[in-house]
């Protein structure tokens, strides 16, 4: 029998809590008084109320077994992690083997175990090989491998047939947020190119290609995300489940990139195609400088920067959006103003005295 909700405490395990997404998560869960959260991150930590985090190399799975071996209170794997490759056939080895790693080392210690949520994105339908049948709907067909979404997917639908726990699978779009040392933080990329352009007296050009500046997109903020993630883990009508997590609205760049310039006090100039990791490879010592300058926290140029993931979404030529309305249909209803979602990323990383 699976164990109705608040017949345990809960006890969510944050796998990749450093990330946009998992410190998001563990910022939501800490607002809830019935959980209990332990982060797992390759940094580890610092233990803070009823968070506590574990420093464990996921890839290893001695380390993962001894480090996780020993969790019986867990109730909830929130698996958020993610490895980079250079190549999308590289990708597939490290991220399977660190979910079934985690899921290998909790299934047998936890006997209380009730739910695995697994982060995707709309790599499941190809979103990043080209152009995409939009909406896309959780009910496409797979594309031809490789593609580790998929594949971790298939291993948690195995691995829970017969079991009492069941499985959720998260499908964001570009997910904006606060956190430091991301390779993929969209929000970030554009604040640091921006402060970077106004302190060199440049208008805010658009650096993508001609194409994606008019393409039709959507973004997911990362506090909807964690909300819809609880939602989906603790609502049984959402097990065994994929849903797509969005904004619920539409934007296109040549509308909202100047919106975004007057935020930060710059007029825009003609979209110009460049490769932001080719022209911000020596911008170290700008940026080091601007940290004296304007008093800013101590973050390096590398934590700041994730010019190769920018290149990435600005090389959109093509509409980039899925359907969300299962999820409403299911019965979570949240949304947010994505022009509003950016502009209080930017006001919030002034506040943290990340950027001028």
């Amino acid at each position: 029998m699976k164990l109705k909700e608040g017949s345990v405490r809960k006890t969510a395990l944050v796998v990749g809590a450093n990330g946009v997404i998992g410190r998001n998560l563990i910022e939501y869960l800490k607002e809830l008084p019935d959980w209990d959260i332990i982060g797992l991150s390759r940094r580890g930590g610092e233990a803070q109320g009823r968070v506590r985090y574990i420093p464990v190399d996921l890839l290893d799975a001695g380390d993962t077994r001894e480090k996780l071996g020993g969790l019986t209170e867990v109730t909830h794997i929130f698996y958020a992690a993610y490895q980079d490759r250079p190549t999308w056939a590289e990708l597939v080895a490290p991220n399977l083997a660190m979910l079934v790693h985690v899921v290998d080392a909790v299934e047998p210690a936890a006997p209380h175990l009730q739910h695995v949520s697994l982060m995707q994105g709309y790599k499941v339908y190809g979103a990043h090989l080209g152009p995409f049948k939009t909406p896309a709907r959780e009910t496409d067909a797979y594309h031809m491998p490789p593609e580790f979404n998929v594949d971790q997917q298939q291993f948690l639908e195995q691995r829970q047939r017969g079991k009492n726990w069941s499985w959720s699978a998260i499908r964001p779009s570009v997910v904006c947020g606060f956190a430091l040392g991301n390779p993929m933080n969209l929000a970030m990329v554009i604040a640091v190119y921006a402060s970077m352009s106004k302190e060199l007296g440049l208008p805010l050009r658009f650096p993508g290609k001609p194409g994606a500046y008019n393409s039709l997109l959507e973004m997911t903020d990362a506090g909807l995300l964690a909300r819809a993630t609880v939602w989906a883990a603790t609502d049984e009508r959402c097990a065994n489940q994929a849903f797509n997590i969005n904004n619920g609205d539409l934007f296109r760049w040549n509308e909202l990139w100047p919106k975004i310039a007057a935020n930060f006090g710059l007029e825009t100039a003609p979209p110009l195609q460049m490769s932001l990791e080719t022209v911000m490879a020596d911008k170290e010592p700008l940026w080091n400088s601007m940290v004296t300058k304007y008093g800013l926290m101590n973050n390096s140029y590398q934590e700041v920067s994730s010019w190769h993931f920018g290149d990435f979404v600005f090389s959109w030529d093509y509409d980039f959006f899925a359907d969300g309305t299962k999820a409403r249909r299911f019965g979570f209803h949240e949304y947010v103003d994505t022009e509003a979602m950016f502009l209080g990323i930017f006001d919030d990383l002034r506040r943290r005295r990340v950027i001028p």
